[in-house]
């Protein structure tokens, strides 16, 4: 009886334990930050070949510059740009190291299936030659075209480590670039909020005149701030965004005139119409300023 009564106690253990590890499974994601591990999985979807976005912006803000993406997360959209865009250079910087690690890893995938995709071309061709050459020959000068650049830009994005990097640093308390380093064109996509409730006013302040110093003249600043509707969800998720949450006097609707008026950005442009796609939740406003 009492071996019986022995291994009922510890099926009952047992069983408390599954149910625990089970609750904690289900908890909910806590990202102070807004370094959510897995943001880009549900914030793009698994159906869309690209993120929408990215519509929205033009080439010649990227083409052949330096660029910098705050708060990039595990990287998908500042090596998509890079991808898109040609830029000369582009780093990405976010608070969490765990997701410049998932970066470095979302980076190290996309060139290894890059550098795979001209192999395929090559292979494609050598079987077109032993069908015959007059097929070859045969091509329009357009589609021979469209193959030559195809193959171009695969043998570009193998290149992806030289143009795109990943740095943890906290932009807005103390990350500074090297010396004398400026940028063409920052993004910071959704990511103002979470500056907003972390550091308050004092801090949304101090991101917007870095990003302006940081700036080269003529440069671009790409600006998707998250609607105050949106602060309310997040508020709780430690004590110093509850607090900094009833103190806050800034909004975002306010942005624009502050970015104008009191940092000195001298021109806006609302390109938010162009980034059709987005799914529920995620229709932000996207504005460009130019310093």
């Amino acid at each position: 009886m009492e071996g019986h009564h022995q291994q009922n106690k510890r099926k009952q253990q047992e069983d408390m334990a599954t149910t625990i590890t089970t609750q904690k499974k289900k908890r909910k994601e806590v990202a102070v930050f807004g370094n959510y591990r897995n943001y880009y999985g549900y914030r793009i979807g698994q159906d869309s070949e690209e993120d929408p976005r990215l519509k929205a912006m033009k080439k010649e803000w990227f083409e052949g510059k330096d660029c910098l993406d705050i708060g990039c997360n595990s990287g998908v959209i500042t090596i998509a740009i890079a991808q898109k865009f040609s830029c000369r250079s582009i780093l990405g910087v976010d608070i969490d190291d765990a997701r410049i690690q998932d970066a470095y890893w979302t980076l190290r995938k996309t060139v290894k299936s890059t550098k795979a995709a001209p192999a395929k071309v090559a292979k494609s061709a050598e079987l077109k030659n032993v069908n015959g050459i007059k097929n070859n020959m045969a091509e329009s000068p357009k589609k021979r075209a469209k193959t030559d650049s195809t193959e171009s830009h695969h043998l570009q994005e193998a290149d992806l480590f030289d143009i795109v990097s990943f740095k943890k640093g906290n932009f807005v308390q103390n990350w500074y670039p090297g010396e004398n380093t400026s940028y063409d064109t920052i993004t910071c996509l959704s990511v103002s909020k979470w500056v907003h409730l972390n550091w308050g006013d004092e801090g949304l302040i101090t991101l917007f005149s870095k990003v302006w110093r940081l700036l080269s003249p003529g440069g671009v600043f790409i600006l998707e701030p998250q609607p105050w509707s949106s602060y309310y969800n997040n508020r709780l998720v430690s004590e110093t965004t509850k607090i900094n949450y009833q103190e806050i006097k800034i909004r975002p609707k306010d942005f624009q005139d502050i970015l104008l008026d009191k940092i000195g950005f001298r021109m806006v442009e609302d390109i938010t119409s162009s980034a059709s796609g987005r799914k529920p939740g995620f229709n932000r406003p996207i504005f460009a300023f130019w310093k």
